[in-house]
């Protein structure tokens, strides 16, 4: 018997990542993810919403499982390795077609919950939770491990299914942060140990392969936004601040230097109130005492009624420049509230790099420039590992096969230079796969 792995999805480009498997006669799913440039067009919403499953997969939005369809009554879990829509979003769509529970960390978890029940989504699946640096049992020859890594959102895991081939281990999405303003730095011990007892198989990040050096810190981030909340004379009007509502990390550097501030602070946005409300119910970080949260039109309305500008910090939607979030509403002045030369914006994200995005942003701005607003743009670090945090992520686990993944060829050419460049394995071990391609482990 052998170990077979099917690259479903996230292979050919950045999202959509789904990766099956087969252990004998069981399979593990990792990821379940959107490709969001598809995702968006197909609904016109950047957040999960009810719609069928058929139409996103006609328009290549989810993973296309009909290259596992040989395998359906095979598999054993979903697991999705953090709480990202490209790495759990297609789960409310494609989760039901098969007869295994999904387990994941809490966050992702309480991300998933309240979206299934903000949507009036069912999912016949049990959502198991498993916490960081913990165990689960599926047979006596199978055994699930969480290794707590660093990322842009919380209990983001490296998984390792312990098989008697060796250890299988899937790290889509990470970053080595050693200085996290919330949550420990990656488990070091852990990983060395699992190098050490042998990796049959490593399946990893591609994103940031190619650009040279260390990705940043979380806490340089926070200090970019220290220099410019704390010290570029924002006082005269509103202050407003944009980024990734899963990034709870720097949401709570946003409220601490709100607070220095002595502004009142508010997230507007449903987007944001999905992973602020599943941060807070897995007890992550709780913003209740200093933040008031307003998820829907008719609250956000009255919000910005009465907002007193000098006094107030607003964090928002429409980090991308999309359509019909808070931030493109306020804008284009369809909310009850207008920018002015005295307001400040801080972008506290770059701009994801596809056709859509790019357009959408440049429109926004477009449109803000006409404001007078002062914009302050790229105020972030990236979630992912560069080529040297990659580098010393391989020296640790040493794996015998190596499969690149989360990137178009270019990236994931990169990880593989890389790897011989070290030494680390033949180049007859290094697996540049496709879409819906499969291997054998030897």
């Amino acid at each position: 018997m052998t170990i077979e792995i099917c690259t479903v999805g996230g292979y050919d480009e950045i999202g959509r990542n789904m990766t099956a498997v087969k252990i004998d006669d069981d399979v593990i799913i990792f990821d379940m993810g959107l490709h969001m440039e598809n995702y968006i067009a197909s609904t016109e919403r950047e957040d999960v919403v009810k719609v069928s499953a058929d139409l996103l997969m006609e328009s290549n939005a989810v993973p296309d499982i009909s290259k596992i369809k040989d395998w359906m009554d095979k598999v054993r879990l979903i697991i999705p390795s953090h709480a990202h829509l490209d790495h759990a979003g297609a789960i409310p769509y494609l989760a039901n077609k098969f007869n295994c529970p999904v387990i994941c960390t809490p966050f992702t978890a309480a991300v998933l919950e309240t979206i299934l029940r903000d949507e009036k989504i069912r999912l016949k699946n049990k959502i198991l939770r498993l916490t960081t640096n913990s165990h689960y049992t599926l047979n006596k020859d199978i055994r699930i491990e969480f290794v707590s890594v660093t990322h842009s959102t919380p209990h983001t895991v490296i998984v390792a299914v312990h098989t008697r081939y060796g250890v299988i281990m899937y790290s889509n999405d990470f970053k080595l942060d050693n200085f996290p303003t919330l949550g420990k730095k990656p488990n070091y011990e852990k990983l060395k140990e699992l190098g050490d007892k042998g990796v049959a198989c490593l399946i990893t990040d591609s994103t940031n392969a190619g650009k040279l050096g260390k990705t940043p810190s979380e806490a340089t981030a926070k200090q970019m936004l220290k220099d410019i909340l704390l010290g570029a004379n924002l006082e005269k009007g509103l202050v407003v601040v944009t980024t990734f509502a899963s990034h709870i990390a720097r949401l709570k550097s946003i409220v601490e230097l709100g607070k220095e501030l002595n502004r009142k602070i508010y997230f507007l946005g449903r987007s944001l109130g999905k992973y602020v409300i599943a941060a807070q119910d897995v007890q992550v970080v709780d913003f209740r005492q200093d933040v008031k949260l307003d998820r829907y039109q008719r609250q956000i309305e009255k919000r910005l009624q009465k907002l007193q500008k000098t006094k107030s910090l607003l964090v928002v939607t429409g980090h991308q420049g999309e359509p019909g979030s808070v931030l493109d509403k306020i804008a284009r002045g369809n909310l009850n509230l207008s920018f002015n030369e005295n307001d400040s914006l801080i972008f506290s994200c770059k701009v994801i790099p596809t056709e859509t995005n790019r357009k959408n942003r440049e429109a926004l701005e477009a449109v803000l420039r006409k404001t007078g607003i002062r914009i302050f743009h790229d105020v972030h670090v990236s979630g992912h590992a560069a080529r040297e945090d990659i580098r010393d992520f391989l020296a640790l686990v040493r794996p015998r096969n190596l499969v690149p993944a989360h990137g178009d060829l270019e990236k994931r050419s990169s990880v593989k230079s890389l790897a011989l460049e070290m030494r680390l394995l033949p180049e007859k071990n290094i697996h540049l796969m496709n879409d819906g391609q499969r291997f054998r482990l030897a």
